[in-house]
This record gives C-alpha cells, sequence and structure tokens, in this order.
C-alpha cells in the first residue's frame, strides 16, 4: 500500500516528462526565436523573427483535376446509336437557324407595315384586290379580301379551306362545261347539257362567291350572326344542288352517274369523262356536309344567336341609305297625301 501512496511526481528530475531528451532539445532551438520576435517590425513580413533566418514556406494551390484523355469530336451518328458534332453539322445548323430567323422577321414586318397602315388610316376605304385582275383590265377587282389581317387567327384555316372548296366547285363546273361539249359532239341529241352546262359555269361561279362565301367571310371577321344564318341557308342549297349535279339527269347540263352511263353507249372514252366529273360533283357533296358541320361548330362557340342575327338585320336595314331614303319619300308622299284637299 506504500506504493499507492507515494506521488509520481515528488522528484521532478526524474519524472517530468519535459525532461525528455527530445522535448529538451526542440525548446533550445526554438526558444531564442521566441524571445526575439517582434510583432511591430516590417508589415511585408508578417510573422518574421527578429534574428533568424526566415523559414521558407512552399506555396499552397487549389488542386485541379487534369482530364486524362480528350472528348471525341462530334460526327454522324454511329452504330452504337450516339453521335457526336462536328464542325460542319454546328455550321449547317446555325445557317437553318438564322434562316428561319430572317424568315420570321420579314413575316412581322409585313404584319407590322399592315397593321400601320390601318392605324394610320381607319376611316379610309380599303382598296379592293378581288378578283386578282391585271391593271390593263377595263375592269376592276370588286372585294377586298386578306385573311390573314382581316380573319382572328383560329378561323383562317377554316375560311381557307371554305375558299379553297369555291375554287374548286368552279373547276368542276368548267370542266362539266368541257365534259357536256365532249358528250355534244357524240351524240348531238345532247345541245341542250351543253347549252345547260354555260349556264351554269356563268351563273353559279360568281353567285356561289357572293351568295355563301362572301357571307361566311365576313361571318368570321366580324362574328356577324346574320351573315352566319345567311351562309348556312344559302349553302344548304348548294349541297342539294350538289346532290343533283352528281345524279345527272339528261337534259339538265350535269355529268353525273345518269348522264355517264348514258354516254357509254356511244363513246367509252367520253363516258369516262363523265365519270371523272361525277365523281367530282359527289366529292363537293360531301365535302359540303364536312364544311357545313364544321362551320356550325364554330358559329356555337362565337357565341352568335338567332336575336343577335335579328338586331343586326335591323340595325343594317336601318342604317341603309336607300333604305332611309326610300321611307323618307314614302313619309312625304303620306303627308301631302294627308293635307292635300280632295
Amino acid at each position: 500500500m506504500s506504493d499507492f501512496d507515494s506521488n509520481p511526481f515528488a522528484d521532478p528530475e526524474v519524472n517530468s516528462p519535459f525532461r525528455d531528451p527530445a522535448v529538451t532539445q526542440v525548446t533550445r532551438q526554438t526558444q531564442p526565436a521566441l524571445n526575439d520576435y517582434n510583432p511591430f517590425g516590417d508589415g511585408s513580413k508578417p510573422g518574421a523573427l527578429v534574428g533568424a533566418t526566415p523559414a521558407v514556406l512552399p506555396t499552397s494551390q487549389p488542386a485541379v483535376m487534369q482530364p486524362t484523355e480528350e472528348p471525341p469530336p462530334y460526327t454522324a451518328q454511329g452504330s452504337g446509336g450516339y453521335g457526336t458534332q462536328g464542325p460542319s453539322a454546328s455550321a449547317a445548323a446555325q445557317a437553318d437557324l438564322l434562316r428561319r430567323q430572317e424568315e420570321l422577321e420579314k413575316k412581322a414586318a409585313e404584319l407590322d407595315r399592315r397593321e400601320r397602315e390601318m392605324q394610320t388610316q381607319p376611316g379610309a376605304v380599303k382598296k379592293n384586290n378581288w378578283p386578282p385582275l391585271p391593271t390593263q383590265c377595263p375592269v376592276g377587282p370588286c372585294f377586298y379580301q386578306d385573311i390573314p389581317v382581316e380573319i382572328p387567327v383560329e378561323f383562317q384555316k377554316t375560311v381557307r379551306m371554305l375558299y379553297y372548296m369555291w375554287m374548286f366547285h368552279a373547276v368542276t363546273l368548267f370542266l362539266n362545261l368541257l365534259g357536256c361539249l365532249a358528250w355534244f359532239c357524240v351524240n348531238t341529241a345532247r345541245g341542250i347539257d351543253f347549252g345547260m352546262a354555260i349556264l351554269w359555269f356563268l351563273l353559279f361561279t360568281p353567285c356561289s362567291f357572293v351568295c355563301w362565301f362572301r357571307p361566311v367571310y365576313k361571318a368570321f371577321r366580324s362574328d356577324s350572326s346574320f351573315n352566319f344564318f345567311l351562309f348556312f341557308f344559302i349553302f344548304f342549297c348548294q349541297f342539294v344542288v350538289h346532290v343533283m349535279q352528281s345524279i345527272g339527269i339528261p337534259g339538265w347540263g350535269n355529268c353525273g352517274w345518269i348522264a355517264s352511263l348514258e354516254a357509254l353507249n356511244h363513246s367509252i372514252g367520253v363516258g369516262i369523262i363523265l365519270m371523272l366529273l361525277a365523281a367530282f360533283f359527289t366529292g363537293s357533296a360531301v365535302l359540303s356536309v364536312v364544311m357545313l358541320k364544321k362551320v356550325h361548330s364554330l358559329y356555337r362557340q362565337t357565341g352568335a344567336s338567332f336575336e343577335k342575327a335579328q338586331q343586326e338585320f335591323a340595325t343594317g336595314v336601318m342604317s341603309n341609305r336607300t333604305v332611309q331614303n326610300a321611307a323618307a319619300t314614302a313619309a312625304t308622299s303620306a303627308a301631302r297625301n294627308t293635307f292635300t284637299p280632295n
């Protein structure tokens, strides 16, 4: 028990850890330098020791990872399904982007020009541009028509389809005239059909444009309920006419199915031509049903109604200068008859 009661640090010369030869050697080397250290010395050398040789410390830099190998250049797509891009491909893509940007800038500039023209001349009458006749022609255009400017964007596709349908109808009527002429050449008894075909072409080509295309154009342009109803009524009549033309009753001037079967008895070639025209008339009838349903669905989305159509009709009639002059004349005549003695 005497060993536990003794103090191990009682004899400093023997048990002191600071008497270790390794520790005493280090303290002898650093103690003079620490004693001579001047914190107010040369500021350009912070932490310098006076009277001691300054140690040169190695400068430390951030570690940078260097790639072991260069990435492969972009080439055409290989068999593995992955591709890399080379200078030629990037140049072609950049050229394509520049070309598209130029096209968009041209379209934007054209639209801005048209918008400025409409804003600078709000009350000016637009110059008619349809039909596109040459300047030397004695008859000028009758209507102003510009679908990208006047028709809203969501309805432009439908209006273009109706315009192309009218053009298809006009071409079909012209081909019907030629078909009836060929039928008259092989069968002289069909002269009445040739004459009726001329009448169909001269009458129905402009009337179809004025009576159903212009109303639907104005309906989508200004959201006019009256023009919508006018289009529905006349276009339905147009559908009935297409059905009659596709049937081809002899004597009516239509190269329909019945007329083509009869023409086969005189000439197979003329009969085949008339069958093609009958297919054109049938296609016009089918397209009429499709476009009628499409316009009707868009009409229901625009918020038009029969009451609105009545109001537009009444407003249009009362604002018409001819109707106003006729009403004023009738009222003046009635007043004179009332105050004139018998």
